[in-house]
């Protein structure tokens, strides 16, 4: 059974159809890229399944569970977790504080009445490699640590999705690498399943098990990273050309 299905997703804004009759399926510990022209319906359907946004109609279905309709904050205490294409860390608190945020919103609250959550922020800190930088505010950190503290808050909900929105877009070829291989690492040694709309098609190509494509809010390709990337359709509504 798929960990995050949705099944005939419909939102729509004015009229204009942002997800349009939308299926998609994601296998447990799958890596998953989204790729698609800026103003596919991406983050869109992102929304609706953390619960910013409600579907006209459909299904999405966690753990063989209906969430669709839910708030945000019952689908993190459920295990689905985000971040956000536009870097939104808590530039006036530090690292560790940004963390521990994530601890006390996250699964473990609705778990325990009274917890530290301390312990859960340093672990997902140690794992993002900013343990050293965890007394510093935030708004000191440069963009690629920046994108890690919010991998970190997201780890520290202890979810067993995540969805990232675009979480390479600004990063040097090196941060690239360092937060691909933190992907990977969150699917190997977490157990983690990721959801991902990207553009760097580096990050797509190297570590997704599985692409879909959206185009005007609508799927319009799925499969392997290798296959896709050679269907016309995609090449003309988002590549311009094969690039493999």
């Amino acid at each position: 059974m798929p960990i995050l299905q949705g099944k005939g997703l419909t939102k729509a804004f004015g009229g204009v159809e942002a997800v349009s009759n939308l299926d998609f399926s994601i296998q447990e510990r799958a890596i998953v890229g989204l790729i698609g022209p800026n103003g596919a319906g991406k983050t869109t359907l992102f929304n609706l399944v953390a619960g910013a946004f409600r579907p006209q109609s459909g299904r999405i279905r966690f753990l063989g569970e209906e969430i669709q309709g839910l708030k945000p904050f019952e689908i993190c205490h459920r295990g689905i977790g985000r971040t956000f294409q536009i870097v939104k860390p808590f530039n006036t608190l530090t690292v560790l504080e940004n963390a521990v945020i994530g601890a006390r919103f996250g699964k473990s609250s609705k778990i325990f009445d009274s917890f530290d959550p301390t312990p859960i922020a340093l672990d997902a800190l140690e794992f993002v490699g900013l343990i050293k930088e965890k007394d510093l505010l935030c708004d000191n950190l440069n963009m690629g640590e920046k994108k890690r503290v919010e991998l970190a808050r997201v780890l520290a909900t202890a979810p067993k999705v995540v969805l990232l929105d675009e979480v390479m877009a600004g990063l040097n070829p090196v941060e690239t690498d360092r937060v691909m291989s933190l992907i990977q690492k969150m699917r190997d040694e977490k157990e983690i399943t990721v959801f991902m709309i990207e553009h760097v098609m580096k990050a797509v190509m190297g570590i997704s098990d599985q692409v879909f494509v959206m185009h005007h809010g609508e799927k319009i390709a799925e499969g392997l990273p290798e296959m896709v990337v050679k269907d016309q359709a995609v090449i003309e509504a988002y590549l311009g050309e094969r690039i493999i």
